[in-house]
């Protein structure tokens, strides 16, 4: 089984406000990223909340899905990682880590990283747009252990130094894969930009 899990747990402090909550077309940020982990190959979608979770929790519960709360969200985005993959089930074979606040990442390219995973099984599966490495990330289970173990200071990144041997790079055409919305002026490019 191939989990989404969708790491939703920030506290927004560079936009002011729960950047998640706010317009995406018709939808939310954060209605909209879940609705392109639906729509994908994945086969469950597990959001992390963390700051001001209750209200995420309230906008998100007609969807499909489970979550899990972060206690320790301050600690950054390693700790939201770590809450995710002790709330996976055993059966979980991967889990691909999706941010919050990356809206314009369609199920299209969710598809492409699963897919590329499924067909090279390789352990790290991680999305380039012109040799640039974005999210989402693709991570095998046999990595639970060492994730769980990981440094703040170094973050999902010591995993992928330690294992180049092991990691698949699969080009796309989008630069979504690199773009995330920490200002509000990030907020109003995503906005104009064409739906990718």
């Amino acid at each position: 089984m191939i989990w989404a899990m969708i790491l939703a747990a920030g506290e927004s402090t560079r936009v002011g406000k729960p950047k998640l909550l706010l317009p995406f077309g018709e939808k939310t940020i954060i209605e909209t990223i879940i609705g392109q982990a639906i729509a994908s190959r994945a086969d469950k979608t597990l959001v992390v909340l963390g700051s001001g979770w209750e209200k995420i929790a309230e906008k998100i519960k007609k969807f499909d899905l489970k979550t899990t709360v972060n206690p320790n969200f301050k600690k950054g985005m390693l700790s939201s990682v770590q809450r995710g993959f002790k709330a996976l089930p055993e059966n979980t074979r991967a889990v691909l880590v999706l941010l919050g606040d990356q809206p314009a990442v369609s199920a299209a390219i969710i598809d492409q990283i699963i897919e590329a995973y499924q067909r090279t099984n390789k352990g790290i599966v991680l999305p380039v747009y012109k040799k640039e490495r974005g999210h989402p990330v693709l991570i095998d289970l046999k990595y639970k252990g060492e994730v769980e173990g990981l440094s703040h200071e170094i973050g999902l990144r010591g995993l992928v130094y330690s294992h180049p041997e092991d990691i698949m790079e699969i080009e796309v055409n989008t630069a979504s894969i690199l773009r995330d919305i920490d200002y509000l002026e990030d907020y109003q490019k995503e906005l104009t930009k064409d739906k990718e």
